[in-house]
């Protein structure tokens, strides 16, 4: 990890830190994502468990999904589940994801990718390994983020977007110092190639070690920061956190991360995915797959799931 580099960050477009000190975001929460299991049994981190939704917003939930290296015939997926009324953001660090829909959609994600999918106003779906991976066993890391839709667009046509590693936007920190991948939306005036209904910015930072990165921060959007792999603190206060923590940030217009100057065995840097998002600030009732507006909605799309108008299943997986 991670699959998408580059041999020299210091020929990559820069991003300008603010003046030091200048609206520096604070930290207001750290907190560790418990461990379970999801789907067929494939473990993950629920990153953002415990945290309050108004510190959230627009997002919803996020899923490190691993790291595990798997032994031959260990690989597993989800069964069918349906969703409606988000977006499923999937980013594969290492290892290889098959989607599949109940509209035919779907592909292939490896090494660096992103599937951005909008489910809308429904469908059913379906994540797998390949069956070589099945037969061979190997190394699955990756994320799930839930987006939500504001309620003007929850209803809308399910669409993909199949981002591929070598097209996320790469830059450096001002001295260096660390390397960003910009999936989606923007900063500095540099633009990820992710198109969102939620105006939002997603970036995976791999921070030296002892280096220390400042970004500017849209002041309209909120700030977290997971813990992906390594060790490190946040804001000018030197916070720490590490791998399997999330860090809630207070309003500003820029924030601060620092790695350890010595980071463990199984990573060079301190890997941080950085989130932002401008809250929609409506009502939401989220229960399972669904993810609504109102009790009333909620009933609707479990009526329309059991009555097949989210699509059924290909007979051959049934």
């Amino acid at each position: 990890m991670p699959a998408i580099t580059a041999e020299n960050p210091l020929a990559l477009p820069r991003v300008t830190a603010p003046a030091p000190g200048a609206g520096a975001r604070p930290v207001l929460a750290v907190s560790t994502a418990p461990a379970g299991f999801e789907g067929e049994g494939f473990p993950v981190r629920r990153a953002f468990a415990g945290i309050d939704y108004a510190y959230l917003d627009p997002f919803i939930m996020m899923d490190q999904m691993g790291e595990v290296d798997y032994e031959a015939g260990e690989p597993k997926g989800t069964p069918w589940h349906p969703h409606r009324g988000f977006e499923t953001v999937t980013y594969l660090l290492d290892g290889t994801f098959v989607h599949r829909d109940s509209h035919g959609g779907g592909g292939v994600i490896t090494d660096g990718d992103t599937q951005w999918m909008t489910a809308g106003s429904g469908l059913l779906h379906i994540e797998t390994p390949p069956e070589e991976l099945v037969m061979s066993g190997g190394l699955f890391h990756g994320l799930q983020l839930w987006v939500n839709l504001p309620a003007r667009a929850k209803m809308i046509a399910p669409r993909y977007q199949d981002i591929r590693g070598g097209t996320v936007k790469l830059l450096a920190s001002g001295d260096g110092g660390a390397l960003l991948r910009l999936i989606a939306g923007d900063i500095d005036g540099h633009t990820g190639p992710g198109a969102t209904h939620t105006p939002i910015t997603m970036i995976h930072a791999s921070v030296s070690p002892g280096a220390e990165l400042t970004l500017p921060w849209r002041a309209d959007f909120n700030a977290l920061a997971y813990g992906l792999a390594g060790s490190g603190s946040a804001g000018t206060g030197h916070r720490p956190f590490r791998m399997g923590q999330s860090v809630v940030f207070g309003d500003g217009d820029s924030l601060t991360l620092r790695a350890d100057a010595s980071q463990d065995s199984r990573s060079a840097n301190f890997e941080v995915v950085l989130l932002g998002g401008r809250p929609i600030r409506e009502p939401m009732a989220h229960y399972g797959p669904f993810v609504m507006n109102s009790r009333a909605e909620l009933v609707k799309a479990f009526d329309d799931f059991q009555a097949g108008r989210l699509g059924t299943a290909p007979a051959t997986d049934t």
